[in-house]
């Protein structure tokens, strides 16, 4: 078997879809994302790591975080290496006492772990290859009729659960002379609340926002 090709990527956003809920794996400075349909609380987990919100109990992510730390493990890298009859795999390559060690992983649950543990997220090229979208024709459709035929046959991780109705709803603007710092303060309460509301895909288009201040 030919050795993989493995490229880093960013977890570009996570959106609501007739189909269910998507998270989109893009390559670092690619055009292209994959799309890959995940389950209610998992995109949950993802937001609310994704945007730093603070919870008063640990979900499950966290702790798996933070027990890794507590024993001294390193979560190296995350890697999403397969993609088999519709269905993604991806696994966890950590660092403990100087050995290597994976551990097998759904993919959004890799995802779920790396946001919040800072660590890098892999593709492989093969993945990408064959169920890359332009994120050109992504932008901007969320929520409509066309995304049905955008994004295609859906294909999912090792589990999914069924989709969802788009809920109705927009983003808060803060108002214009707001200042950065009161703007990321507005915005981080109206991603929390909106994550409350299991309304994800107004979650994602919060968190982009707050991504465009921080950077």
């Amino acid at each position: 078997m030919a050795e993989q090709t493995f490229v880093e990527a960013e977890i570009w956003t996570v959106a609501q879809t007739d189909q269910g809920n998507v998270v989109l794996v893009r390559p670092k400075g690619s055009e292209i994302a994959v799309p890959i349909f995940i389950g209610q609380l998992e995109t949950q987990s993802i937001l609310i790591g994704m945007g730093g919100v603070e919870v008063p109990r640990p979900l499950t992510h966290d702790l798996v975080v933070s027990l890794l730390g507590s024993l001294g493990v390193e979560v190296s890298r995350v890697e999403i290496h397969d993609l088999r009859e519709g269905t993604f795999f991806a696994r966890l390559l950590l660092r403990a006492q100087g050995k290597d060690i994976v551990v097998d992983s759904r993919p959004s649950d890799a995802i779920g772990i790396a946001v919040r543990a800072l660590c890098p997220v892999f593709i492989a090229e093969s993945v990408v290859e064959e169920a890359g979208i332009s994120v050109n024709l992504v932008a901007g459709m969320r929520g409509t009729e066309a995304e049905a035929t955008l994004f295609g046959e859906p294909r999912f991780e090792q589990s999914s659960e069924g989709s969802e109705e788009p809920r109705q709803g927009g983003e808060a603007k803060p108002p214009a002379s707001a200042s950065s710092d009161k703007r990321t303060e507005l915005l981080r309460a109206e991603l929390e609340k909106a994550i409350s509301e299991e309304d994800y895909e107004r979650a994602a288009t919060i968190r982009d926002k707050l991504k465009e201040l921080e950077d």
